[in-house]
């Protein structure tokens, strides 16, 4: 049984990465600040650390457990055998504008304490959770960036910054130490169980609350002109990514994606027909971030992998949630 370490585990996209690993037959840890918001764990044991103290990354990857068990089973012996990097101060386009130093502070401590731990502790993987913000800003109309594209760097924003030096880190202690490195650019990512009020959720879910929020025939408010086009993954996907990525031999950044670009007028529509709403937009200033990303995915699809749900499916998966979340918070 192999051992798996998931730190932001109370998060997202790594709550639900845990769920998977234990389908997989993985004897899991998970480890955040917080518990998960919408479900119990999945996890076999789960810590409440601070991964911004080199103590707390110390204690994640300690094996007998430096804290009480919370679950029935004992880890098998040895280190881990896989590290997921997940843990991150993040939200989404208004969080990042408005919140650029504690990302950065954040963040960045995250991931020196625990590259650094991983590695000291014997971990044979590790998986950094980077991101799609590690690229320039583009034109609509523009060819496909590769990986390789990252560089010259040039990213619209901090979170992108500090992702971007993270990646190098990871990067740097593999060769160092012989610790296997993986590293995942995501795109925007939705589904269940996200994040969808209160200033850090990211547009699908914002946009699904606020329509779920608005009568049929009613307006909302959108920021920028709603030209803006982006690509978005639904959650299952990107798991299936990043388990993929972890087990091959792919070095340095890989793109997860799921290549079906949308305006932001467009992604409007579609959780409006979800929804089953006649929806007038408001288009109003505030932060948009990048006009437009596009990227391939041809590394990631070599491994086997590729989107199995549209946009418009995952959607349809992720609004009936929201709108349910909205109801119950009247």
């Amino acid at each position: 049984m192999k051992k798996a370490l998931v730190c932001g585990a109370g998060g997202f996209i790594a709550s639900h990465l845990v769920k998977r690993l234990k389908k997989d037959g993985y004897w899991v840890r998970g480890v955040d600040i917080k518990y998960p918001e919408y479900s119990p764990t999945a996890a076999d044991e789960f810590l409440l650390l601070d991964l911004r103290d080199p103590a707390g990354c110390r204690a994640a990857l300690a094996l007998p457990p430096a804290y009480a068990q919370a679950g029935p089973s004992a880890p098998p012996a040895g280190p881990f055998d896989e590290v997921f990097q997940l843990a991150a101060d993040m939200g989404g386009m208004g969080f990042i504008h408005s919140a650029e130093c504690e990302i950065m502070r954040n963040s960045a401590l995250i991931n020196i304490n625990m590259t650094h731990a991983a590695a000291e502790a014997g971990a044979v993987r590790y998986f950094f959770s980077s991101s799609a913000c590690v690229y320039r800003d583009m034109r609509k109309d523009e060819a496909e960036l590769s990986e390789a594209d990252a560089y010259p760097a040039h990213p619209d924003n901090e979170y992108g910054w500090e992702k971007l030096y993270a990646e190098r880190m990871a990067m740097a202690y593999g060769r160092r130490t012989g610790m296997i490195v993986r590293l995942a650019r995501f795109q925007n990512t939705y589904g269940p169980e996200g994040t969808w009020h209160g200033g850090r959720e990211k547009a699908p879910a914002a946009l699904c609350r606020k329509i779920a929020e608005c009568p049929d025939g009613g307006i909302i408010e959108v920021w920028g002109d709603g030209s803006a086009m982006r690509a978005y993954t639904y959650i299952d996907d990107l798991v299936d990514g990043i388990v993929r990525l972890m087990a091959s031999d792919l070095e340095d950044g890989v793109n997860i994606g799921r290549p079906e670009y949308v305006s932001v007028d467009e992604l409007v529509a579609t959780v409006a027909a979800a929804a089953g709403k006649t929806i007038h937009m408001k288009h109003i200033a505030g932060p948009v971030g990048v006009k437009a990303r596009n990227f391939t995915n041809d590394r990631i699809r070599s491994t086997g992998w590729d989107s199995k749900f549209s946009l418009r499916d995952g959607i349809a998966r992720t609004y009936p949630w929201i709108e349910a979340q909205v109801k119950a918070h009247k």
